[in-house]
């Protein structure tokens, strides 16, 4: 199971240059979707408005090196190591969804692309990588869904209990778990059972793909970029927020 393309066995029944297809147009799914988010709540408008202010608050200007060593700090800490994070758990749990979504992601993209039939051997790595992203993925967010929610974990409400912003959680788990029933099902004599769980696997990859502009899919675009701002604006003296004393803690007690 774990050495098998999961893939191959589809180009008897599915031609691969519609799995390929499929891809494309989750991928333009997405960059859409992040458009229409950014319009529908202008935040493009919004950051280019604040990053004026800063600009013009600033109490000195900073230069070429000194912002891309700010931008390379956030690429380090916010984006790699999820440092905003304060919860060791919290923080852990989102590197598992994130590394393994990257893994997960890029090992099918190799496969449906390179590797799609049987003519053309899929290296074992590749079906090794693509298990390996899904069941980090799966890890870490019913960790984070069960465990770490704020409305689960701080305010006591059912972890059953789902609003639109568990879309994207709730959409990617359903899709990553199915991957992995659908991966299985193909190791037993059952190949009905095999195309209902990848009729679910299909269904809430799109739903995770097409749902951006109402899920929260389009925040890990934009995270990156606040952070990054707030960098500049604490190191140009133009941020707004209180200055913490020297030594602090960035992270409150009850955080830690």
């Amino acid at each position: 199971m774990f050495t098998a393309n999961p893939f191959v066995p589809l180009a008897a029944f599915i031609s691969p240059a519609v799995m390929q297809g499929y891809l494309v147009l989750m991928a333009l799914a997405v960059l859409a979707g992040t458009v229409f988010d950014m319009l529908h709540k202008q935040s493009a408008k919004f950051f280019a408005r604040d990053w004026q202010a800063s600009q013009a608050a600033a109490k000195r200007q900073l230069g070429g090196g000194e912002v891309a060593s700010l931008a390379a700090r956030t690429l380090a800490k916010e984006v790699a190591t999820s440092g905003e994070f304060c919860k060791p758990a919290r923080r852990l749990s989102h590197l598992l969804m994130s590394y393994g979504f990257v893994v997960y992601l890029l090992a099918t993209i190799a496969m449906v692309c390179a590797y799609p039939t049987a003519a053309t051997p899929t290296p074992a790595l590749l079906p090794l990588l693509w298990h390996l992203g899904a069941l980090m993925v799966a890890v870490g967010g019913y960790w984070f869904f069960f465990l770490l929610r704020v409305d689960v974990a701080h305010e006591g409400h059912s972890p059953f209990r789902l609003v639109r912003a568990d879309l994207f959680i709730g959409s990617l788990l359903a899709s990553v778990t199915f991957a992995l029933v659908w991966s299985f099902a193909q190791t037993t004599p059952y190949p009905a059972v095999a195309w209902v769980f990848f009729a679910l696997y299909i269904f809430f990859s799109t739903l995770l793909f097409v749902s951006v502009p109402w899920s929260k899919f389009a925040h890990m675009f934009y995270k990156p970029v606040v952070a990054f701002q707030r960098r500049v604006e604490e190191a140009s003296g133009s941020s707004k927020l209180p200055t913490a004393a020297p030594g602090a803690k960035r992270c409150p007690p009850s955080h830690t």
